[in-house]
């Protein structure tokens, strides 16, 4: 659910909104994954989360507010929402089943392994049956983009991701579907000439604001 349903249900849906959208689809994560908690764990929902989710899903909607009107030719943003919360929804499910194997005692690592392997098998299985080519270059732009996506976009990353989900919980790590779109941004920034307005750091200090709350011991 966690590394192939997700990503999938992501593609489609910015094919038919902007990405600005998805993201703040995205930032709804931990308030998502406090009432999956509270249903299959009976984990108490505590307004301080809650808090602190709804001050992440205003700050990224601030930060992309500029964004969120650009509608292109033949977009159906309704269609496009809807894959946005099916593709969250796969996401903090996968979330959920990792923190239950988390309690179990069933290794990270050993875990994460099966379920790339897994979502990986699905992802290939749905191009398949959707008439899609496989495709490989071999040209060191391709190879290097593809090793920085497997080692760092991927192993590391839900390594690491994975491992903060086990120590404070599927909520409250959720709220890294808050901070990545932020940190693309400054990426985006260096790179790609994004230009800063003065929505965007009232997004990004509300944002943060609501990760301190998130985080904080109470």
């Amino acid at each position: 659910m966690m590394f192939g349903a997700s990503y999938i249900f992501v593609y489609y849906a910015e094919q038919h909104i902007v990405s600005g959208l998805v993201a703040v689809g995205f930032s709804a994560s931990p308030l998502i994954g406090m009432f999956g908690q509270r249903l299959f764990f009976a984990t108490p929902i505590t307004a301080r989360i809650a808090a602190g989710s709804v001050l992440g899903i205003a700050g990224i909607g601030l930060v992309f507010a500029p964004e969120l009107g650009n509608f292109r030719e033949g977009d159906r943003p309704v269609l496009g929402a809807a894959f946005t919360m099916v593709s969250v929804l796969f996401s903090m499910l996968g979330s959920l089943v990792a923190h239950r194997n988390h309690d179990a005692g069933i290794r990270m690592w050993q875990s994460t392994a099966w379920g790339m392997l897994y979502g990986a098998l699905f992802a290939a299985v749905w191009a398949a049956a959707a008439g899609k080519s496989f495709a490989f270059e071999a040209t060191p732009a391709y190879v290097l983009s593809l090793t920085y996506l497997v080692v760092f976009g991927s192993v590391l990353a839900f390594g690491s991701y994975l491992t903060l989900l086990g120590r404070i919980g599927a909520a409250r790590s959720g709220y890294v579907g808050v901070m990545v779109p932020i940190v693309a941004l400054v990426i985006s920034a260096a790179f790609e000439g994004f230009h800063w307005q003065a929505t965007t750091f009232v997004g990004i200090a509300i944002s943060l604001l609501g990760n301190i709350l998130v985080l904080r011991k109470p």
